[in-house]
């Protein structure tokens, strides 16, 4: 079982920053992958950033240059900068683990945080 757990979420103005943490605990795999995703009201949750397991990451087009992800595998957490934030950037936003089971690290599980909420408004 992993457990998700975010914070940082809360009201900013336009190009204002916020930055979200995660952490994760439980039991996680040594093959494991951690992102972020929001969802606005009405919408589909979409990808923001994530890692990958060539430990790489992935962004969305629409926060490319503006958010950063990063994570402290020390700390099992990850975090998402978020500068020159837009009104469009507002949603929930969500934590995401993807486990990777093994022997074989094929199938992978995905945990959740509970969102957190990032408003960005005048």
């Amino acid at each position: 079982q992993v457990q998700l757990v975010e914070s940082g979420g809360g009201l900013v103005q336009p190009g204002g920053s916020l930055r979200l943490s995660c952490a994760a605990s439980g039991s996680l795999f040594s093959i494991n992958t951690m992102g972020w995703y929001r969802q606005a009201p009405g919408k589909q949750r979409e990808l923001v950033a994530a890692e990958t397991r060539g430990r790489s990451t992935n962004y969305a087009d629409s926060v490319k240059g503006r958010f950063t992800i990063s994570r402290d595998n020390g700390k099992n957490t990850v975090y998402l900068q978020m500068n020159s934030l837009k009104p469009e950037d507002t949603a929930v936003y969500f934590c995401n683990l993807r486990n990777y089971r093994p022997p074989s690290y094929i199938r992978a599980d995905d945990y959740w945080g509970q969102g957190t909420q990032v408003t960005v408004s005048s």
